[in-house]
């Protein structure tokens, strides 16, 4: 980045603050827009015993650098319903997330190698500085809205798909 054009990022953020009788937080101004990372349709396949598989479709961001991974949904303080964040973990491994920054609650699936979820956290504390752990290796993580877990019936065993963006 330019040193011209983190001046005016930085004047605009001052700018705005003393608009608004806020001072933006230094880690938020340092923040990639979501709208540069890539986007995925995920959907998440429902077993329910006795009865059809149900498919819900998510349209996510992939956190697919180190950079993204580590930025993941901070500073975000609306997440719709049909919205998350999917971070690929490759190698597959034990991962441990947690809520610095995040100022919205929200559910996580780890989905194991073989595309099932392997375990589900509910209701991630916002500001957390907890670790959330796989417990397990795991290919991916997925967040989604706190209290979509719930709504949808989703569990361990349930599948994840989702197309890899193109680069």
């Amino acid at each position: 980045m330019t040193v011209s054009l983190r001046l005016a990022l930085v004047l605009s953020a001052l700018l705005l603050s003393s608009m608004t009788g806020q001072a933006p937080a230094q880690e938020e101004l340092r923040m990639a827009d979501l709208s540069t990372f890539p986007r995925a349709t995920l959907q998440v396949i429902h077993h329910d015993h006795g009865r059809a598989a149900q498919r819900h479709s998510f349209e996510v961001w992939v956190a697919d650098t180190p950079a993204r991974a580590e930025q993941g949904l901070m500073f975000v303080r609306d997440l719709p319903p049909e919205r998350g964040m999917v971070f690929p973990l490759s190698p597959p491994r034990v991962e441990a997330m947690w809520m610095k920054n995040t100022y919205i609650e929200l559910d996580m699936l780890f989905v194991g190698v073989d595309g099932r979820i392997a375990r589900v956290l509910e209701h991630a504390r916002p500001l957390s500085l907890d670790l959330l752990s796989s417990q397990e290796p795991v290919a991916a993580v997925v967040e989604l809205r706190g209290g979509t877990v719930a709504r949808l019936q989703l569990r361990v065993g349930d599948g994840v798909t989702w197309r890899k963006p193109a680069d």
